[in-house]
């Protein structure tokens, strides 16, 4: 059995491999292959093994598909993404890990809510990459609502980045100010 996951984990490794690195290629047969077979889900998640940049971004973008059909087969591999996925330096994991949190929200238990929280803001103050920067502003926002220590520990970041010279970051920053009463 382990031999087959790790013949269905190549299989989709090579299916994410090559053309243009911005296209999907075949992310979405992909997809289609996990929500046909569920069980295929953690081979899709090795994914992010791979040595490939390439794959890891079409793995990220399988799985926000995935979930938006099928979120309860995300719900057993949210401790391996916080675990495993937040440390990876890449910005399409980082981007991605706010919207799949969120997903995931109303199944994720106290610490993993709390870890993925304390994920999303080390992202949001230490990286620099824009997508990154406005959905980890999009994913703490509303959870800073009702969490003063949150809205506390975000203002000066959101103040910081609503100058910031990309247009959709200053301008995220600027509404999530208003929305939080301090803009």
């Amino acid at each position: 059995e382990t031999r087959r996951r790790g013949k269905v984990r190549k299989t989709f490794e090579e299916m994410l491999t090559g053309g243009h690195p911005n296209s999907l290629g075949r992310t979405v047969e992909v997809v289609d292959q996990v929500l046909a077979k569920p069980s295929q889900v953690t081979a899709l998640f090795n994914c992010y093994q791979s040595d490939d940049e390439v794959v890891r971004l079409r793995v990220s973008n399988a799985l926000r598909r995935v979930q938006t059909e099928k979120p309860e087969l995300l719900v057993p591999l949210m401790d391996r993404l916080i675990d495993e996925i937040a440390v990876l330096e890449q910005p399409s994991a980082q981007w991605t890990l706010p919207k799949l949190f969120e997903g995931a929200e109303a199944a994720l238990t106290q610490a993993q809510r709390d870890a993925a929280i304390a994920i999303v803001k080390r992202n949001l103050a230490q990286h620099d990459d824009w997508i990154v920067l406005n959905n980890s502003m999009d994913y703490l926002t509303p959870r800073a609502l009702g969490d003063a220590d949150l809205r506390d520990w975000l203002l000066p970041h959101l103040k910081r980045l609503s100058t910031d010279g990309r247009k959709s970051v200053s301008a995220r920053a600027t509404k999530a100010l208003k929305r939080l009463g301090s803009g």
